[in-house]
């Protein structure tokens, strides 16, 4: 049981952000938001582009492990907004507060002990749950470190917070 226990505390800290990774709240903290559709140079996609890629993708993880008749979008078109498409306050706001909720419901499945993490997913053989909150927290983290380095590139971090870790300087 012990094991058991240390396993899901490990990947509650994956999911959380920390050591070394910026949590999703950290690269989006005091983010100008004249700035949710501002494009890197030689970057097809913003940054709410970035956010809503986080959304997608999360999502569909999360609902592939409860859902048996989910249907994943297509890939890539599915993932991503159009690159031309903009968000609006409220949009850009709605989609950090779903990548915020599905991160919540993944976390509470990782703490539930009556989960098996490594069962396979009855409608999915071959996958578990344990793969697919891992999948999640690597594909956030890898998308959060993206950002992070626009951030950087556009300098759009605030004053005294002007490096990749968002923290001060």
């Amino acid at each position: 049981m012990e094991r058991e226990q240390q396993m899901r505390k490990q990947l509650m800290q994956l999911l959380e952000g920390g050591n070394a990774h910026m949590t999703f709240e950290e690269v989006l903290e005091d983010f100008p938001l004249a700035h949710i559709n501002t494009k890197p140079p030689k970057t097809p996609y913003s940054f709410w582009h970035f956010v809503e890629h986080i959304r997608i993708a999360q999502w569909d993880i999360l609902a592939f492990i409860r859902n048996p008749r989910h249907v994943s979008p297509n890939y890539p078109e599915g993932y991503r907004p159009a690159p031309d498409a903009v968000a609006s306050e409220a949009q850009w706001q709605k989609s950090i507060a779903s990548v915020q909720a599905d991160l919540e419901a993944l976390k509470k499945m990782v703490h539930d002990p009556g989960v098996d993490l490594f069962a396979p997913i009855p409608h999915a053989p071959g996958y578990t749950v344990f793969r697919e909150v891992l999948v999640a927290a690597c594909h956030n983290s890898y998308h959060i470190g993206e950002i992070a380095l626009m951030r950087q590139v556009l300098d759009l971090w605030p004053e005294g917070k002007k490096y990749l870790t968002g923290r001060p300087d």
